[in-house]
C-alpha cells in the first residue's frame, strides 16, 4: 500500500481542510513540534481504511476523531496498492445528544490515469470508478481484499506507531508467522490442500453413487438385450394379422348391425301401434264444458241484480244530504257555547290588568321625580365642588403674602394677610359631592327598576286586550255563521239517517264484490273446460301425427270421442300385419350375429397364439371392441420396443458408469495425494521456515551495522534471540534489550520486513511502504548517522515509500521532502517542503 494524496476535515487538531500531497514523496519525513499533530496525519490512514487507531484504544474510541466542537469529520485517501489506484473515504458525525458515529464509509476502484490533481476542484468522487464498498458494514472486507493485510498486521508491517514499533518483534510465534502467511499469499496453498481434500472426498462420494447405479444395471447385458429384439419383432407381426383381419371383423359386425336395424324398427311399429289406447276421463271432460258455461251464465245474472240494488242506495244516501256540512254545523252550535262561556273571563283578566298598570305607572312616576331632584343636587355639589378649588388655591396663595408686598395676582398692596382657613374646602365638597352622587345612583336605580315593572305590565295589558279583542271578533264570527242553521237535535237526527243509509251501502256493495268473485271462478272453470277439451285434441293430433307414416284415417274434428275410436281400431288392424314380419327379421340377426362371433374368436387366436392376453372386449361386438384389439395389439407391440430401446439404455448406462468409474479413482487418488503433500505441517511450513530465515538474515544485517558489528539477530523455534558479540557471542532474549536496543533491533526487523519480503509477496499485501513513528531521539548520534544512512538506502531503489515521523533536526535535514505540522489556536496544518 502506497499513500498518494490524504484530504481531512474536522479530524482531531485539522479542524480546517487540510491535504497532504504524497505524489513523488519516496522519502519523507513528518516534523514539527510535540503535539502539532504530525502522528495524527498517520491516524488519519489508519482511521479512513479501518475505522480505528492504535493510540485510540480500538472502534470506540471513534470520538476522537472529532475536532472539538466539530460536528463532522471528512477523511479522504487516495492510495495504490499492486499496481491499482483507490480512493477511501470515511466520515463521521455527532448527533444532537452528543453521540459520535460512522455516518458513511466507501472505497472505489479508480480508473486509470485519474488526475489526482482534479480533487482540488471539489470533484465528487460519487460515482467515480467501480463501488468496492458503499456503507461502513463493507469496509472491512474491501480494504483487506485491497490492501491485503488486517489491521493489526497493518500496523505491524506499514505504519508502525508509537508504542507499537516493538510489535513484530515481540509477536508469539504464532501471530508473527500468521502475519507471514499473509505477506507471502500462502493461504493460496492452504486454499489449495482444502479444495484437493475436497475433490478427492467429492470423487470418492460420485464413486460411491456410480458403484450404486452398477449394481442396479446390473441385467443389462448383451444377451438381454438380444432377448428383447426378439420379442419385439414377434408383437410387430401380431400387430399386422389383427391389423389384416379386422376388416372381415367390420363386415360381419355391418350385416349384423342392419339385420339388427330392420329387426328394431319393426319393434318401434309394434310398439307405436301398440300404445294407441283412448284416454281415460274422455266422456266426463265432454260434459263438464256444458257444466261450466251455464255455470257461469248463472253467476253473471247475479252480478247484474247485485249491482242494481247497490245503485238504488246509492240514490237514497245521495238525496240524505252532505254529511261533512251537517258535521260543520253542529261543530259551529257548539264553538258558540264555549266562546259565550269564556267572555266573562277575558274581561275579568283586562280590568285587573288595567288596575296593575295603574298603580306600577304612578310607582314609576314618583320614582322618576326623585330621580330628577337627585340629579340636580349632584350638579349643584359638583358646582360647589369647583368653586371650592378655586377657593383652595386661594388660601393656598396666602401663605406667600407679605403684609406692605403687592399680590402676584391683582398687583395691590396688602396691607393685611388673611388667615388660612384649618379645613380645606375641596374635601368638604368631595364628601357633600360623594354623598349627592351615593344618593343620585339609588335614585336611578329605584327609577329603572319600576319603569322596567310599569312597562313589562303595560305590555301584559295590551296583550290580554289584544286577546279579549279577538275573542270578541271569533264571537261575534260564530253568532252570524250560526244564523239560518238548523237546530241541533234536527242535526243529530239527520246524521243518524245518513249512517244508516251508508250501512246499507257498504252491504250492498259487499253483495256486489261477492256476486263478481263467484262470476269469476265460473269463468276461470269455463276456460279450463275449454283447455282441458283443447288439450284432448292436442294430445290426439300428436299421436295420429306420430302415425302420419303409416297413413292414418281422416278425424271429425266435430266429435272427439268417435275420432278417438276411429284411430285405436285402425291402430289394431295395422299391429296385426307387422308381427308377421318382425319374426322373419329376428332369424337374420341370430345368422349375422353367428357370423361376427366367429371373425371375433379369430383375431382372439391370434393374440394366444403369440402368448399375448387377448383384451377383454364385451359379449356383442362393436366397433369399440375393432378399436380395442388393434389398440391392444399396437400398445404390445409399443411396450416390446420401448422394453427393447430402456434395456439398450441401461446397458450404454452401464458402459458409460465403468468408464466413469475409472476417471473418478484416478481423480480420486491424485486430489488425496495432492492434499497430503500440501497440508501446513508439509509444504507451508518450510515455506516460512524459508521466509523466516530470510528475514533474519535481512534483519541480522542490518542490526550489525546499526550497532557497530556488536549485535546480530536470530531465532530458533520460532523466537527471536540476539547475539551480543561484545559480550562473547552471549545469546539475549528480544525482551532482555534496554530500550535503545529495542528499537534498534525493532528497526532493523522492520527494514528487513520491508526490504527482503517484498519481493515475495504473491498478493497484493505486497509492502509498498513503511512509516516509522518512533523515539529518533533515543539513538546517539553515530547511531543515528547509520540509521539515517540506511532509510536513504532503502529509499534510493525507488521500489518503495520510506517515510518517518521525527522531531530531530539532523535526522529530518537528511530527508529530501519534508512535511512540516504546524498547530495554531484554530487548527492544525501541513506545508510540503523540498523537493
Amino acid at each position: 500500500m502506497r499513500p498518494i494524496r490524504l484530504d481531512m476535515s474536522g479530524f482531531t487538531v485539522f479542524r480546517d481542510q487540510t491535504t497532504v500531497d504524497f505524489t513523488d514523496a519516496d522519502y519523507f519525513a513528518l516534523v514539527g513540534p510535540t503535539g502539532s499533530g504530525k502522528s495524527t496525519v498517520l491516524d488519519a490512514i489508519c482511521f479512513v481504511l479501518y475505522g480505528q487507531v492504535p493510540r485510540w484504544g480500538g472502534a470506540r474510541g471513534i470520538v476522537n476523531a472529532l475536532a472539538p466542537s466539530a460536528v463532522e469529520a471528512r477523511v479522504r485517501l487516495v492510495f495504490e496498492s499492486a499496481g491499482d489506484r483507490y480512493v477511501a473515504t470515511r466520515v463521521v458525525r455527532r448527533d444532537g445528544r452528543g453521540n459520535v458515529k460512522t455516518s458513511g464509509a466507501g472505497l472505489q476502484l479508480m480508473p486509470a490515469g485519474f488526475d489526482v490533481s482534479k480533487l482540488d476542484t471539489g470533484m465528487d468522487l460519487a460515482d467515480l470508478g467501480e463501488v468496492l464498498a458503499g456503507v461502513p458494514a463493507e469496509m472491512d472486507e474491501a480494504v483487506q481484499a485491497a490492501v491485503g493485510l488486517p489491521y493489526e498486521q497493518f500496523t505491524s508491517c506499514v505504519i508502525l506507531p508509537q508504542g507499537q514499533f516493538a510489535d513484530f518483534l515481540h509477536a508469539k510465534p504464532a501471530t508473527r508467522q500468521q502475519i507471514l502467511i499473509n505477506l507471502l499469499g500462502l493461504q493460496m496453498y492452504e486454499r489449495v490442500q482444502v479444495r484437493a481434500a475436497e475433490r478427492g472426498k467429492t470423487a470418492d462420494a460420485k464413486l460411491t453413487v456410480v458403484d450404486q447405479s452398477l449394481a442396479a444395471l446390473e441385467d443389462a447385458t448383451d444377451e438381454a438385450v438380444e432377448s428383447a429384439a426378439e420379442h419385439l419383432a414377434r408383437m410387430r407381426e401380431l400387430t399386422g394379422a389383427v391389423e389384416a383381419a379386422v376388416p372381415g371383423l367390420r363386415a360381419a359386425r355391418a350385416e349384423e348391425e342392419a339385420a339388427r336395424g330392420t329387426r328394431d324398427t319393426l319393434d318401434a311399429e309394434l310398439g307405436l301401434l301398440s300404445s294407441v289406447r283412448t284416454p281415460k276421463g274422455l266422456a266426463e271432460a265432454t260434459g263438464a264444458i256444458t257444466a261450466a258455461r251455464t255455470t257461469a251464465e248463472q253467476a253473471a245474472e247475479a252480478v247484474h241484480e247485485a249491482e242494481e240494488a247497490e245503485e238504488k242506495v246509492r240514490g237514497e244516501l245521495t238525496a240524505a244530504g252532505d254529511a261533512g256540512s251537517l258535521r260543520l254545523a253542529l261543530d259551529r252550535h257548539t264553538e258558540l257555547d264555549r266562546l259565550t262561556e269564556q267572555e266573562g273571563w277575558f274581561a275579568g283578566k283586562v280590568s285587573v290588568a288595567e288596575v296593575e298598570c295603574r298603580d306600577a305607572r304612578a310607582s314609576a312616576d314618583l320614582a322618576e321625580s326623585e330621580h330628577t331632584g337627585a340629579q340636580q343636587l349632584l350638579e349643584q355639589a359638583r358646582q360647589d365642588y369647583r368653586d371650592a378649588q378655586q377657593r383652595d388655591r386661594a388660601s393656598a396663595l396666602r401663605g406667600h403674602l407679605v403684609a406692605g408686598h403687592d399680590c402676584p395676582v391683582c398687583e395691590q398692596k396688602v396691607t393685611v394677610v388673611p388667615q388660612v382657613p384649618r379645613e380645606s374646602s375641596v374635601r368638604l365638597a368631595e364628601a357633600a359631592g360623594n354623598a349627592a352622587r351615593e344618593a343620585a345612583e339609588q335614585a336611578t336605580a329605584r327609577f329603572q327598576q319600576r319603569d322596567a315593572v310599569a312597562r313589562n305590565l303595560e305590555s301584559d295589558l295590551e296583550r290580554k286586550r289584544g286577546q279579549y279583542e279577538h275573542h270578541l271578533t271569533r264571537l261575534a264570527e260564530v253568532r252570524k255563521a250560526v244564523q239560518g242553521l238548523p237546530g241541533v237535535e234536527a242535526i243529530q237526527q239527520r246524521l243518524a239517517e245518513f249512517t244508516r243509509l251508508q250501512g246499507r251501502l257498504e252491504d250492498a256493495t259487499a253483495a256486489v264484490r261477492s256476486a263478481r268473485d263467484r262470476l269469476r271462478a265460473a269463468q276461470t272453470g269455463v276456460r279450463t273446460a275449454e283447455e282441458q277439451q283443447r288439450t284432448a285434441w292436442r294430445t290426439f293430433d300428436a299421436v295420429r301425427d306420430g302415425l302420419a307414416r303409416f297413413v292414418p284415417p281422416p278425424a271429425d274434428r266435430d266429435d272427439l270421442a268417435g275420432a278417438w275410436a276411429s284411430l285405436v281400431d285402425w291402430a289394431r288392424a295395422e299391429h296385426a300385419s307387422r308381427a308377421t314380419a318382425r319374426a322373419a327379421a329376428e332369424g337374420s340377426v341370430t345368422a349375422a350375429h353367428q357370423a361376427t362371433a366367429g371373425a371375433h374368436a379369430a383375431i382372439v387366436a391370434l393374440f394366444t397364439a403369440a402368448e399375448v392376453q387377448p383384451p377383454a372386449t364385451p359379449p356383442t361386438v362393436t366397433a369399440d371392441a375393432e378399436a380395442t384389439l388393434i389398440r391392444a395389439a399396437a400398445v404390445t407391440a409399443e411396450r416390446a420396443e420401448a422394453a427393447w430401446q430402456r434395456m439398450t439404455e441401461r446397458f450404454e448406462q452401464a458402459r458409460e458408469q465403468q468408464d466413469q468409474r475409472m476417471v473418478l479413482q484416478q481423480e480420486s487418488r491424485v486430489a488425496k495425494s495432492l492434499a497430503g503433500h500440501l497440508r501446513a505441517n508439509n509444504f507451508e511450513r518450510w515455506l516460512l521456515e524459508e521466509a523466516l530465515d530470510l528475514l533474519v538474515d535481512g534483519a541480522s544485517g542490518i542490526l550489525r551495522e546499526l550497532t557497530g558489528g556488536q549485535y546480530e539477530l536470530m531465532h530458533d523455534k520460532g523466537e527471536f534471540f540476539v547475539v551480543d558479540h561484545h559480550d562473547a557471542g552471549l545469546r539475549r532474549g528480544v525482551r532482555t534489550l534496554s530500550g535503545g536496543e529495542t528499537f534498534q533491533a525493532s528497526l532493523a526487523l522492520a527494514l528487513a520486513l520491508s526490504e527482503q519480503l517484498a519481493g515475495m509477496s504473491t498478493t497484493a499485501a505486497s509492502l509498498e511502504s513503511i512509516v516509522l513513528d518512533e523515539g529518533f531521539g533515543t539513538l546517539d548520534a553515530a547511531t543515528l548517522d547509520v540509521v539515517a544512512a540506511t532509510l536513504e538506502n532503502l529509499a534510493a531503489r525507488g521500489d518503495r515509500m520510506v517515510g518517518l515521523v521525527t522531531h530531530v533536526h539532523a535526522l529530518a535535514e537528511r530527508v529530501p521532502v519534508r512535511f512540516e505540522v504546524h498547530k495554531d489556536a484554530r487548527t492544525a496544518y501541513v506545508e510540503r517542503v523540498g523537493l
